[in-house]
């Protein structure tokens, strides 16, 4: 088991992301610019090209635009990350170092904006259960796969079940983020190196 299927996306569908896409995107350069409370939902339009109808659309306000930033940069990150990894990286503990380096260049690129958005993303979705659950099981299932296919490839543990290994691996990682998020002092690249040997200790069976 070497990669992460990924499911196929209708012409139709694809529009939709890519238009969400596009009105994220111009709305994250507006708000690393000139701030969240100066940015209108006009400007966001203009500089997405899309029309104000086509916004609301997709979000019904500017509040859950700034949750489903959140959700990008945080939640929507880990099944691309990890097709990724299976794919170029051919053991699990190259495939775990990778991805720290992987989250440590993503952090090395964030600003106070991403800040704001992070700590925002859960509010977006605190009355929608089922989006809970499909975002919490997205990230566990890829970590599960990343941990099943080291079974496989015999350089992985036995001796705790994959989907307990996910979830200490999207726990510990999730509490970094949100700890960085809420305190511009913390630590977070020596506690990813920190998290970086927790992860081979637990996982790997190989010596490095």
């Amino acid at each position: 088991m070497d990669t992460i299927a990924e499911p196929p996306v209708s012409r139709r569908e694809k529009r939709k992301q890519e238009i969400r896409a596009r009105i994220e995107d111009a709305a994250y350069q507006l708000f690393k610019s000139q701030g969240v409370d100066d940015t209108s939902i006009e400007q966001i339009c203009e500089a997405a090209d899309v029309a104000r109808r086509t916004f609301y659309g997709y979000f019904p306000n500017k509040h859950a635009l700034l949750g489903g930033l959140g959700i990008s940069r945080l939640y929507s990150q880990s099944e691309p990350m990890l097709r990724e990894l299976m794919t170029n990286h051919h053991s699990t503990r190259a495939r775990l170092a990778a991805m720290i380096d992987y989250i440590e260049t993503r952090f090395a690129s964030y600003e106070d904006i991403d800040r704001q958005l992070i700590l925002l993303a859960p509010s977006s979705f605190a009355n929608n259960t089922e989006q809970q659950r499909e975002i919490g099981s997205s990230a566990l299932a890829s970590f599960t796969e990343l941990i099943e296919a080291g079974r496989e490839l015999g350089d992985a543990t036995d001796r705790f079940s994959p989907d307990m290994l996910a979830s200490v691996v999207v726990g510990t990682l999730n509490s970094l983020t949100t700890s960085w998020a809420f305190d511009s002092e913390f630590p977070i690249f020596a506690k990813l190196e920190e998290a970086r040997g927790l992860f081979e200790t637990l996982i790997c069976t190989d010596t490095g």
